[in-house]
């Protein structure tokens, strides 16, 4: 069972976890989906217990008497927890359904204002449609508190203003600080991801000085293909996201790099619609997959192989498959060369962008190996 579906038990790093996802306010929740709600209902329950103990201290001319009545407790509290448990259900909806339905990639790039409308006016919408809905859920009981007691209510209605609003700014803060950390370390990954492999490098000014005197014409096409490859990988390190289209061009490239180099033994195929190249996506992440096709599906292999990259756009997935006919995943480990950690990183920098919601599957094909990624889908509007 996947562990964002299990039920019961979840282990002590999984409740850690995801109370830090929860109070953190992050755009991909960690855990079970039932271990956020239970955070909501505690956090109800004591929200409803504050303000239980602030109208009891301003409604009682005696404090002392009216500790011991559990009557008078009881009803302060019934009124409090219907109200703070129906604005915390209804923020809780709401944010589950407007992050997938704006985008989290789309929400990290919001500007301080975007983000202060969005990560305040969902509580204070909350706050206003949940407030006469719970008193309306106590009905006769709570009109009655409202008529008694007016002043009660205003001062109960600022201190949930004010406490939204303080609310919203431990949020901001937490998630502009957990933006920042997630940035640096996509920076780093991508900076790794980005090296060329001296390997690759060395091979292919080889190539080419093997190549300029007696078939300049084919010098001058994998040189020309070298430098697209290189242009494309220093535009994915100035940028935080790429379109699926634009990882393709670099795929492509250096596809046709290696097709110069090792002629009939290498030949490639790519398919993407225009739904899926319009697709938004981490830059440099198709590229390890791709040259990890190469350099042990094919390049070991005597015949080499074809290469078939697809992408296709599902419902809410962005579905990416690089498929190699070479030696297959139960072939004999080759000598590492270059960027032994390319998969790793991949992982990484998935698991920093998207959480749980995206990964990368490494399957064994008939014949070969398939690497596929499974991303949350974003599209360009360009």
């Amino acid at each position: 069972m996947n562990p964002t579906t299990t039920l019961w038990p979840a282990r002590p790093g999984t409740w850690r976890s995801s109370w830090r996802s929860w109070i953190g306010s992050d755009l991909d929740r960690t855990g079970p989906a039932w271990m956020q709600w239970l955070w909501t209902l505690l956090f109800a329950a004591g929200l409803a217990l504050v303000f239980s103990l602030i109208g009891l201290a301003s409604h009682s001319d005696s404090w002392a008497g009216t500790w011991p009545d559990a009557g008078l407790w009881w009803r302060w509290y019934r009124v409090n927890f219907a109200i703070t448990f129906t604005i915390s259900v209804l923020i809780h909806l709401m944010f589950a359904a407007l992050i997938p339905l704006v985008g989290p990639a789309r929400i990290r790039r919001f500007g301080n204002g975007q983000r202060a409308l969005f990560f305040s006016g969902i509580p204070i919408l909350g706050v206003l449609i949940g407030w006469p809905l719970g008193m309306w859920l106590v009905s006769e009981e709570a009109v009655g508190w409202v008529r008694v007691n007016p002043a009660e209510v205003a001062s109960s209605a600022v201190v949930g203003a004010v406490f939204s609003f303080v609310v919203f700014l431990v949020f901001n803060a937490r998630m502009r600080q957990a933006l920042a950390e997630k940035r640096a370390t996509e920076a780093q990954l991508r900076l790794l991801q980005a090296q060329i492999e001296p390997h690759f490098l060395f091979n292919t000014l080889a190539n080419v000085v093997a190549l300029i005197d007696h078939e300049p014409a084919k010098a001058r096409q994998m040189l020309g293909a070298f430098t697209d490859y290189l242009r494309a990988s220093l535009i994915g390190l100035r940028r935080d996201t790429a379109t699926l289209a634009e990882e393709l061009t670099l795929a492509e490239a250096y596809l046709r790099v290696q097709s110069a180099r090792m002629e009939d033994r290498l030949r490639f195929q790519i398919e993407a619609g225009d739904d899926a190249r319009r697709a938004l996506m981490p830059p440099l992440l198709l590229q390890p997959l791709v040259e990890n096709a190469v350099q042990h599906g094919l390049e070991p292999a005597l015949d080499g192989g074809t290469v078939r990259v697809t992408a296709r756009a599902e419902v809410g997935e962005l579905v990416i498959e690089v498929h190699d006919d070479g030696r297959g995943l139960h072939a004999p480990p080759r000598k590492p060369q270059g960027n032994g950690v390319a998969l790793a990183n991949v992982r990484e920098r998935l698991a920093q962008r998207f959480g749980a919601s995206a990964r990368l599957e490494i399957v064994a094909a008939e014949p070969g190996t398939v690497a596929r990624l499974r991303l949350p889908l974003e599209t360009s509007t360009a």
